[in-house]
């Protein structure tokens, strides 16, 4: 057999954390199997999908590395097909019209939850044998309703949470189609999973009610029966659900922000699955290494230190070239476009291993390019009477000096045995000048990073 997987988003918003984990799991498992990964777009609701969502999880798909083989699928595009296994089921009396009104319903499930029941539709309108129905009322358009089994169960032995058993008598008859004739959710999703031929569907927990009411649709239909894999929910480091504030933003916004896509997978194919202790691997052992039996039963959390550690692991381990490339688009969006003296990917090669983020990166690169104004308070500290003679007469040598780090290193520990002085006092008032700070990688490597030109500018303003 063939392993057939899918992800199949709805366009109502963002591809999150939770649903690019899915999707993830999704992938690796065809991948592994040597099977086809299927994108398939669940946009049925129309009053809440948008081009721009399903442009930001198309981009969120490929931000990722995630290639499907087959899709991306449409449902709307899919209404024939629907239309015609409906009327399947209606023929074969396994699906009815209910003329029950939304305010019938309402006053139904007010007046059993007062008697201390289950809310419900009770069945006024499905056939049974010896049932006299009434007639349909006028100028009401019917939804149809799937014709549950009355008795057994739904059950399935779940390739995460192990044996999952629903009473058939606890599942009302679900709408299949609304009175517009457009096909429900759980309708849709059953006749696509059937006409793509999925052997697996991964999909998060929240959708385990579903399940028993897709599998006796697919009874209904006679045919067979995927497995199904419930992955369980991502929550926050507070162990509330996952939103916003945890950062259960756009996969894109993390694009945004300065991460990694291989950071981003790393982190979230290790949310809830495991190979032994390892905390770093790529894509290609992921694959080799992914098993659904290692995915843990109970909810991961969130922890977005953890995703920057991940992140600093792959900026010092990322190729410079593709990182300049990277930053310079950071700078340009800045409006810094003059970035070539010094050579950005020198600049990168030097502060690389000092960042998490490409932004951090990006704001150490910049001060190479753009005037800076240190702030008073740094330059009252560190320009004081005591260090300027040497300040003054280093600044007079740059102008002959050889301009790299190993004659400006020279340099300066002659000047600090010149006039009597400790590294820090020399170096803390250079990086100031140079850079507006403190902390910066050894400032020699930072002098010679520099035009000549331009440090003399800088320090020709304090000096």
């Amino acid at each position: 057999m063939t392993i057939r997987t899918r992800f199949a988003p709805s366009p109502t918003g963002y591809l999150h954390i939770g649903g690019a984990r899915t999707a993830l799991f999704s992938w690796a498992y065809a991948r592994k199997s040597g099977g086809t990964f299927i994108l398939r777009i669940e946009d049925t609701d129309l009053e809440r999908s948008t081009l721009e969502s399903e442009q930001a999880i198309l981009d969120g798909m490929a931000w990722l590395n995630l290639d499907y083989d087959e899709g991306p699928f449409y449902q709307m595009q899919r209404m024939d097909r629907y239309r015609d296994v409906l009327q399947q089921l209606l023929d074969e009396g396994k699906a009815y019209y209910c003329y029950t009104s939304s305010s019938e319903l309402d006053a139904m499930r007010e007046a059993q939850r007062a008697r201390g029941e289950k809310p419900r539709y009770d069945g006024y309108w499905r056939p049974e044998q010896g049932k006299v129905l009434p007639a349909p009322p006028e100028g009401v358009k019917p939804v149809v309703r799937f014709k549950n089994p009355a008795h057994g169960v739904a059950a399935w032995d779940d390739m995460i949470k192990g044996k999952i058993v629903f009473e058939n008598s606890e599942l009302d008859d679900l709408i299949i189609a609304r009175a517009d004739g457009t096909p429900t959710y759980n309708f849709c999703v059953v006749v696509d999973d059937l006409d793509m031929g999925i052997t697996q569907v991964i999909r998060g927990d929240d959708h385990i009610n579903n399940t028993p009411r897709q599998i006796n649709i697919l009874k209904a239909l006679g045919v067979p029966i995927p497995q199904y894999a419930h992955v369980p929910m991502i929550l926050g480091s507070d162990g509330e659900r996952l939103s916003k504030r945890h950062g259960a933003v756009s996969v894109m916004q993390y694009a945004e922000d300065g991460y990694l896509p291989e950071a981003l997978v790393n982190y979230l194919a290790r949310l809830g699955w495991s190979h032994g202790d390892e905390e770093i691997f790529s894509m290609q052992q992921f694959v080799a290494w992914f098993d659904l039996r290692h995915i843990s039963k109970s909810a991961a959390q969130f922890n977005p230190e953890k995703l920057r550690w991940l992140n600093q692991h792959y900026i010092k381990l990322a190729d410079n070239a593709r990182l300049e490339g990277l930053v310079r688009k950071q700078l340009v969006d800045r409006g810094v476009t003059a970035v070539d003296s010094p050579k950005l990917e020198s600049v990168i090669a030097l502060y690389k291993e000092r960042v998490a983020t490409l932004l951090e990166l990006a704001d150490e690169a910049e001060v190479f390019y753009i005037e800076i104004h240190p702030a008073q308070d740094l330059l009252d500290t560190h320009l004081v009477p005591e260090v300027l003679p040497a300040l003054r007469e280093l600044a007079a040598r740059f102008s002959d000096v050889s301009w790299e780090a190993t004659a400006l290193s020279a340099l300066i520990k002659e000047m600090l045995t010149k006039h009597n002085l400790k590294m820090p006092k020399l170096a803390m008032p250079l990086r100031v000048m140079l850079v507006g700070q403190t902390h910066t990688p050894s400032v020699d490597a930072v002098l010679a990073l520099f035009p000549r030109e331009t440090v003399q500018a800088r320090l020709s303003r304090y000096l």
